[in-house]
């Protein structure tokens, strides 16, 4: 096949981590309770595993900026603890020991010329908060207006990037439709779209928060960080699973950046299945749909100053009839599966596909970045891995033409992944989770990565890159703007 280049502009190479995941000091320096220390005291994590100490990267701030100066990365995306810093939820409780150690880190991080990304909300909701209904309860919108301006006003002269979510989709799906995270609701066809609802008001409040009061004196950026696989049509030349394909993108990732990108409602393909589903299953409606008002609407509109993008594996999405199923593949009629000759990972539901962010950055593209033109940042490409990751893992490949001006691997190190506890490791550096330091190694993944950005670039053989019906190599070089 012939050989083409494909050029992308990045200036940034990242890594990332997120506050529960890694911190630890669950209950140390006034941090209040959040819900993933309830879920892990209440014995619902593998093993019995719990975050209280993680990788204890409360007490290790210079340990984990030097693994990020071995690196050679030039930006580190993390996530403030909503409750570390307000351990209630609320503005008028404040941690001022919380405070100091996000100061700590932003301040080495800098010093070692490294960019601190920073990630408002990362799935651990204070407990108080999550007490009067979490992101089910409109009022959760003021609070967290409160808590980004409260962060903007403590960080924003040295913090520049800010994600005001970060795979939103998850909270609202993992958390309020299937039950498997907190707060273990499960009720896909109200619960989880008040959720995202709530949570496309609160970011657009946080932006306008930004917008108003800082942007002029802080002249930095705000988005969102969502996360998307990719969907490929079993079958690419019928038009049924072509559509399928389309709307299980659209109840996904479409329905958290339609709005925010393309003009403050939910994209058609979602209002008209739900209606669909509505006229079908009279007594009993697998889905409700809140409505925008055209101020609301007008107010959500163009609030994001980048579109941040999460991704990790993709799926052939095939057309089926989901009746009058109370679910995500029922209400929008598609099913998901794996082509056996993806290498799966020791994840159950990633699959090495790297041609799948192609394609994905492609779609953003033309979907999302057609009405205001902003840069697209890979926030997050990675899976877990028993063994180092090989090169092919992370390095996804980019297209001509999407401004894509940071791409990200996940993660800094492994980390409490949740349910899975600590039994998935994600990490560029190995944690010892046995010993009481924690001490760090960095995988063979570290190593490779820090060449990669050395070069700024690299070259993917076809084996690694291309399906089956692809055109060839792929050389990719990786530009300064």
């Amino acid at each position: 096949g012939s050989a083409y280049q494909v050029t992308l502009c990045t200036d940034r190479w990242a890594t990332s981590s997120e506050s529960f995941k890694v911190e630890g000091g669950w209950a140390e320096g006034g941090k209040g309770e959040t819900i993933w220390d309830r879920f892990g005291h209440e014995n619902k994590v593998f093993d019995n595993q719990t975050a209280d100490q993680a990788c204890d990267s409360y007490h290790k701030v210079d340990y984990d900026v030097y693994l990020l100066r071995g690196l050679h990365v030039n930006t580190y995306q993390f996530s403030i603890s909503w409750a570390r810093v307000l351990p209630s939820g609320y503005r008028r409780s404040r941690s001022h020991k919380g405070v100091l150690y996000y100061q700590k880190l932003i301040d080495a991080l800098i010093e070692s010329g490294i960019r601190p990304v920073v990630t408002l909300f990362h799935w651990d909701l204070p407990q108080e908060l999550q007490n009067q209904g979490g992101w089910t309860n409109s009022s959760i919108i003021e609070a967290f207006k409160d808590y980004a301006d409260f962060c903007y006003s403590a960080f924003g002269d040295r913090v520049k990037t800010w994600n005001t979510f970060s795979s939103p989709w998850v909270v609202s799906y993992a958390g309020y439709a299937i039950g498997k995270h907190p707060p273990e609701v499960q009720d896909y066809g109200m619960g989880s779209y008040q959720v995202t609802h709530n949570i496309i008001k609160s970011h657009a409040e946080a932006w306008h928060v930004y917008n108003d009061k800082y942007r002029s004196k802080q002249g930095g950026e705000v988005g969102i960080a969502l996360n998307s696989d990719w969907a490929e049509p079993s079958d690419p030349s019928g038009y049924r699973d072509v559509e399928a394909a389309y709307r299980s993108l659209e109840f996904t990732l479409g329905w958290f950046a339609h709005p925010i990108f393309v003009d403050g409602d939910y994209p058609a393909a979602l209002k008209s299945q739900i209606d669909k589903k509505s006229k079908e299953c009279p007594h009993s409606k697998p889905a409700f749909l809140p409505g925008f008002t055209l101020e609301e609407s007008r107010r959500i509109n163009g609030t994001a100053d980048f579109f941040g993008l999460t991704h990790s594996t993709m799926r052939l999405i095939n057309s089926s009839d989901g009746g009058c199923a109370a679910s995500l593949q029922g209400v929008g009629d598609f099913q998901s599966r794996v082509h056996p000759s993806w290498s799966p990972t020791t994840s159950d539901w990633i699959y090495s596909t790297p041609w799948g962010l192609r394609r994905l950055l492609n779609y953003i593209a033309a979907e999302y970045l057609k009405m205001k033109k902003v840069p697209v940042y890979v926030t997050g490409n990675g899976m877990p891995t028993d063994c180092p990751l090989s090169s092919s893992h992370f390095v996804a490949r980019l297209l001509d033409g999407v401004d894509v001006r940071r791409f990200t691997v996940q993660s800094l190190m492994d980390g409490f992944e949740g349910r899975q506890g600590y039994s998935q490791r994600f990490g560029l550096h190995y944690v010892n989770f046995e010993d009481p330091d924690r001490p760090r190694t960095p995988k063979q993944s570290a190593y490779f990565y820090s060449q990669v950005i050395k070069q700024n670039g690299f070259a993917l053989m076809p084996s690694q890159e291309v399906p089956k019906n692809g055109e060839g190599t792929l050389k990719l070089h990786f530009s300064h703007h």
